[in-house]
């Protein structure tokens, strides 16, 4: 039995497996573009915002009696089901390719052609009955189908990124809580600063990413305008007069975005400018995780020989070579994760400016390094917030001792001495091994019960008067 129907297209004939949805130029991107592996079946908010998009499009096309009314119903009965997971393994093209995004958008039409066409009792490729290009993609093209589905697959995958997010805030926040009467010495510069609580280092951490939530979103919200009726320029070629702004209206009646047609849409087609700053907005959230992963690592440091002022969860045996060794993997890995989005973005950066006179080709990989970071930082948060934050622990006794020995405390008697004298007692701490305390009062500068208020550590926590 033979295994494959022949379809045609432009360049010729070609083979496609007897039971794929897909057809022709899917087969054809298949073949060409075997380039990083991850393929649209790996990201499913894209496939559902292509399925949102030629829903629109059909719903707008029978509106305004281009579609017929059965062709419509079934049109949309197949995107539903597209969007409800069905279907998303015939999406086998690669995320990056050649040709704006074509190969995708013709999969995503062809995909619901024949779902329309086994739906109609009709075999797959009966294109005559459902067409990919004359009704599927009917009022559109890939310069406007394509960049719409990729913000409305973006608008789902930021509200999964913000959630992560969220999730590992309140676990910061909890720590913060849990360590809010460990006294421990401050740092800048890798040197001793002034007392702090370790429950205050952990809450700066939770209060740092918070301020992200409200960037991502509102840099996301950029996603809601889009260039549907554009077609292939923006000067709405092939698309019914007032095609636009009824799609857009489609769409966020669908989607339940507040989707707003471009008010230029030749300005609207090759503008990339709403990826850049979203993609600017998770490199700001990994500079920071990135951070954090760094202050983890080094308060764990040790634990003979390092600050040792926080246990990590033991994951792993940390050498082969090393009995007992145990190293910070989880922290790590999530250091990796952020300079892989580094990387991304940069990529951003140059598939947004490569952009070209009416369109910007490199939109595919552009889309794909946005993607393929909301799920690495997705997948980080998570790793992070499980296998290492909720475990954390606290050395209350190191740190303690360490602000007793610092001289990093004799910041507070500036107000009290003067900076030069207290620079005085300082360096003679230094240079002679005693402590602050004993200096202060073997000259006696100040009356032990006053030294002791200054320099209870639970003084030095918050702003006060002499």
């Amino acid at each position: 039995m033979e295994n494959f129907r022949k379809e045609s297209d432009l360049l010729g004939e070609l083979n496609v497996p007897l039971d794929a949805y897909y057809g022709v130029q899917t087969q054809r991107a298949i073949n060409n573009f075997k380039i990083s592996g991850q393929l649209l079946s790996s990201y499913p908010d894209f496939i559902k915002g292509l399925a949102f998009v030629k829903k629109a499009a059909a719903k707008t096309n029978y509106e305004l009696g281009l579609l017929d009314e059965n062709l419509y119903f079934k049109i949309a009965e197949a995107c539903d089901e597209i969007v409800d997971g069905k279907y998303h393994d015939q999406f086998p093209v690669d995320m990056i390719q050649g040709g704006a995004g074509t190969s995708i958008n013709m999969n995503a039409n062809e995909v619901i052609a024949n779902v329309v066409l086994e739906k109609l009792g009709k075999n797959k490729g009966e294109y005559e009955f459902c067409s990919p290009n004359d009704h599927i993609n009917l009022s559109q093209s890939t310069n406007d189908a394509y960049p719409t589905a990729i913000k409305m697959g973006l608008l789902q995958m930021n509200i999964g990124l913000v959630e992560k997010l969220e999730k590992i805030i309140a676990a910061f926040r909890a720590k913060g809580e849990e360590f809010q009467d460990v006294i421990k010495m401050g740092r800048t510069q890798l040197q001793d600063a002034v007392p702090m609580t370790l429950g205050q280092e952990f809450e700066a951490y939770a209060a740092t990413l918070e301020e992200d939530i409200s960037k991502l979103n509102n840099n996301a919200s950029l996603f809601v305008e889009v260039n549907m009726g554009a077609t292939a320029i923006g000067t709405g070629l092939n698309a019914p007069v007032g095609y636009a702004v009824l799609c857009a209206k489609n769409l966020a009646q669908i989607t339940g975005y507040p989707v707003i047609s471009a008010p230029n849409l030749v300005e609207a087609t090759p503008d990339t400018g709403s990826y850049v700053i979203y993609s600017s907005a998770m490199k700001r959230l990994a500079v920071k995780l990135s951070k954090i992963c760094n202050d983890l690592r080094l308060l764990s440091s040790g634990p003979r020989a390092g600050l040792f002022e926080i246990n990590l969860p033991p994951m792993q045996p940390g050498s082969s070579i090393m009995p007992g060794k145990v190293n910070p993997v989880i922290p790590e890995v999530v250091n990796q994760v952020c300079f892989k989005v580094f990387g991304n973005d940069l990529t951003v950066t140059f598939a947004a400016e490569a952009g070209q006179l009416q369109l910007n080709v490199m939109e595919p990989v552009l889309s794909h390094a946005i993607m393929e970071n909301i799920n690495f930082l997705c997948n980080a948060l998570d790793t992070l917030r499980e296998k290492c934050v909720v475990g954390i622990t606290a050395n209350k006794e190191v740190c303690l001792n360490m602000v007793k020995h610092s001289i990093g405390i004799v910041t507070a008697l500036n107000p009290y001495i003067g900076y030069k004298q207290s620079t005085e007692i300082a360096k003679e701490a230094l240079e002679t091994g005693k402590s602050v305390y004993n200096l202060v009062l073997e000259k006696g500068i100040l009356s032990q019960e006053k030294l002791d208020e200054i320099l209870d550590p639970k003084n030095m926590l918050k702003p006060h008067n002499k």
